[in-house]
């Protein structure tokens, strides 16, 4: 039986054994983005946030994609990393080639360490070689191993960590060298989600800017200011991630290490760029892509003792880790269309200060529909103070 969603999903008894020093249960809103047309299925997300703007607009931006089709969603597997770092070596290189010569028996150890995963069809795959050199009169050159492993449904972060301290004994009697750090690697470069929509102009109108075609053409443009400029790209993946983020933290996964992952493949080119691009296609369509590292598993951890996760994986129907990462993936891609449309147009501050209007309600002491009332005053007026929010409240209540 799943605790009631207003308790943020859990009691204090399993948040107790879910975290230390436990002196409540802080819970957000969870609610759910709309109108999802994921690879011809009709879905749901659920998303955690309190910015209530996100989840209306990305609902908004994922019922505009559906006249072009909806979201197509592809990803690359399952395949995590997982580091041990040798110290200490005279010829790095030779070691390499000492380990690539024992991979063979190396991955046979790796699995015996994960039986479970092995059963289940995962485990390691490859072992991999780097010599990792510190920039100038950083110190000395030291080698990295990978081991890479097919996580299947798991996020994977405990089973790489127990293979790479597994190991490390092994890798130390091979190379001779000081054993540093053995730990994954979240830059999950090989647990890639592609996702892509295309618009019509049509879908894109509105009283205030009837002509679709140029509201394309603002949105594009934005784009490529967020390719060009790196000041620009950070914000214009913020509003990628503000629906991303929601949908992994409402379904328990570690956004933290998704979100170092993306800024990181954002910047893989040396120079930091958007994770999502929106161009015109042949058929005068706005089409968007994105592509980003994305780790996230439906197995284990939170999924498993969080009675709240369980209830947002079942409301979004998630299948599996690949399934939930195409979702998450959408539901970003519609969030970042939602935010480049705004801007384009009639700027962002307008939700904003909607949403802003509602919250001046609530610390006035507004509850229920008088909270609508007193935010639609609010907004109507273009005052937007607590002081003027609370005479209103207290007139109200009169």
């Amino acid at each position: 039986m799943l605790a009631e969603p207003a308790a943020g999903g859990f009691d204090h008894n399993v948040a107790d054994c879910m975290s230390e020093n436990v002196v409540g249960v802080h819970a957000l809103p969870l609610g759910l983005c709309l109108n999802l047309l994921v690879d011809g299925t009709e879905r749901v997300a659920p998303m955690a946030i309190e910015e209530s703007s996100v989840v209306a607009a990305s609902s908004n931006a994922a019922r505009l994609a559906r006249d072009g089709g909806g979201f197509q969603v592809e990803t690359t597997g399952s395949v995590m990393a997982t580091q041990i770092q040798i110290n200490g070596l005279a010829d790095p290189e030779a070691a390499c080639r000492k380990i690539a010569s024992e991979a063979p028996s190396l991955i046979e150890a790796a699995n015996a360490l994960v039986p479970n995963m092995v059963r289940r069809g995962g485990g390691a795959r490859e072992i991999e070689t780097r010599v990792v050199k510190p920039p100038k009169d950083a110190g000395p050159a030291m080698l990295c191993v990978h081991v890479h492993v097919d996580c299947l449904d798991a996020m994977g972060a405990n089973l790489l960590n127990t293979i790479a301290e597994g190991l490390a004994p092994r890798i130390r009697a091979i190379t001779g060298g000081d054993i540093g750090l053995r730990i994954l690697t979240n830059y999950a470069d090989r647990r890639l989600v592609r996702v892509s929509c295309r618009v019509t102009p049509e879908s894109l109108r509105n009283d205030a800017w009837p002509d679709g075609g140029i509201v394309r053409d603002r949105i594009v443009n934005a784009s490529r200011f967020a390719e060009a400029d790196p000041y620009r790209a950070v914000t214009h993946n913020k509003g990628f991630m503000n629906g991303l983020d929601a949908v992994l933290l409402a379904t328990g996964q570690d956004w933290r290490a998704a979100e170092a992952a993306a800024h990181a493949y954002a910047s893989r080119t040396g120079i930091y760029g958007p994770l999502a691009t929106w161009r015109t296609d042949s058929g005068g369509f706005l089409e968007g892509r994105a592509e980003l590292p994305l780790a996230v598993g439906t197995v284990g951890g939170a999924a498993r003792a969080h009675p709240g996760v369980r209830l947002a994986l079942s409301l979004g129907k998630v299948k599996d880790a690949s399934d939930l990462a195409g979702l998450s993936a959408a539901v970003g891609l519609a969030s970042n269309l939602a935010a480049l449309k705004a801007l384009a147009t009639e700027g962002i501050q307008r939700g904003h200060m909607a949403l802003h209007a509602r919250t001046l309600a609530v610390e006035a002491g507004a509850s229920g529909d008088l909270v609508h009332e007193v935010s639609r005053r609010l907004q109507a007026e273009g005052c937007f103070r607590l002081e003027r929010a609370q005479e209103l409240v207290a007139a109200a209540r009169k």
